[in-house]
């Protein structure tokens, strides 16, 4: 089965194509399960994301392209929302979705997967300045607080914090494994990302070497284009089922009101 669970609209401020066009896109790659995930509001970084008086229009135009696309691909509405409790719009919790993905965007308020937030291109000055041991782990003791909170579905591109081709080490160390032993715990997948492709990390997110230990842990997996274009859709697809195939999944997760539900791949 053919799913792709993390997609955005243009309502999120930094993606082109309508939704109709999204899953137009999706039929015609024949992807039998397509979710949309647009950013959610934030107390924060509003440029980046919809608003809180935007969520009823993204629902609604979901619901109407679900029900006239009926029968062609199975549609699921989900959200992309970020951990940063003090920043949070807690009514995205309150909606009636098929599933919520958790994604750490910002350790202190720093952005530091966005290229506008730092200094020298790719943001090389602040990494050296906070030091990548203690940028690594705070970013896995995010991901470790956002599993036990007990919020969301699926974990948004794990490793995400590699995407300029900061690693501490390629083996998973300490904080990885404590991140992924709370995602286990709370019964979370993990979503095989296909952006970093598209990234100067140029892998996907998580690593080979993340995948095979949560196979190891019985984490499901999910997979997602995180596309911002239509072009992005799909985008290196086939490599991603390998890559499942290859650490041992034959099966992958997919959503509905909430409920987890494991598929063939």
């Amino acid at each position: 089965m053919n799913i792709d669970l993390h997609n955005h609209t243009p309502r999120c401020n930094h993606a082109t194509g309508s939704m109709e066009a999204f899953a137009l896109e999706a039929i015609a790659q024949k992807i039998d399960v397509f979710g949309f995930s647009d950013h959610a509001p934030l107390r924060w970084d509003e440029g980046y994301r919809m608003s809180a008086d935007e969520m009823d229009a993204y629902e609604s135009e979901f619901f109407a392209l679900k029900d006239k696309y009926k029968g062609k691909i199975v549609l699921l509405l989900g959200y992309e929302a970020d951990y940063l409790p003090s920043k949070a719009i807690d009514a995205v919790f309150e909606r009636k979705v098929d599933y919520l993905i958790g994604s750490a965007h910002f350790i202190d308020l720093w952005s530091f997967d966005n290229p506008e937030s730092v200094f020298d291109g790719f943001g090389a000055d602040e990494f050296n300045k906070r030091g990548l041991d203690e940028t690594w782990r705070a970013y896995f003791a995010a991901i470790a607080d956002m599993a036990a909170s007990g919020l969301f579905d699926i974990v948004g591109h794990f490793d995400l914090i590699k995407i300029f081709g900061h690693y501490r080490e390629k083996k998973p160390d300490e904080a990885v494994e404590n991140a992924l032993a709370a995602i286990a715990k709370a019964g979370m997948a993990i979503e095989i990302n296909f952006s970093g492709w598209r990234k100067p990390v140029k892998e996907q997110y998580p690593s080979a070497e993340i995948l095979k230990l949560a196979y190891a842990l019985k984490i499901p997996i999910t997979f997602g284009s995180d596309a911002h274009a239509i072009d992005h859709i799909g985008y290196k697809r086939p490599l991603a089922y390998d890559l499942a195939r290859s650490a041992g999944y034959s099966e992958a997760a997919i959503f509905e009101n909430r409920k987890m539900r494991l598929v063939k791949i």
